[in-house]
């Protein structure tokens, strides 16, 4: 069974620290992508980051210098720890799956909500 399962996310002030958690079951989290998307109220979903299996990342701009995305492929994991939040961080965060060899994330979680207060 395919399955994305976040958690971690909650309420912090601006300039503080959270870190999201993503479970994935083996059968999407071998040699995949992973990433974190996120979409704020009234707004688009936007890839935050991603994550090849070989542990190459890379970042949406808004992010860069502030968020770090990891894997550990031993326990099926990925993180992205989210450090200096800012109120315009404020979104549901979701993680997701890219199948090696295609262009589009197709496993999505639930989503885990994140709110920063200024």
């Amino acid at each position: 069974q395919v399955q994305l399962v976040e958690s971690g996310g909650g309420l912090v002030q601006a300039g503080g620290s959270l870190t999201l958690s993503c479970a994935a079951s083996a059968s999407i989290f071998s040699r995949n992508v992973m990433g974190w998307y996120r979409q704020a109220p009234g707004k688009q979903r936007e890839l935050v980051a991603g994550i090849t299996s070989g542990g190459n990342a890379n970042y949406a701009d808004s992010v860069k210098g502030r968020f770090t995305i990891s894997r550990d492929n031993a326990k099926n994991m990925v993180y992205l720890q989210m450090n200096t939040l800012k109120p315009e961080d404020t979104a549901v965060y979701y993680c997701a799956a890219k199948i090696r060899g295609t262009s589009d994330y197709s496993y999505w979680g639930q989503g885990t909500q994140v709110t920063v207060s200024s």
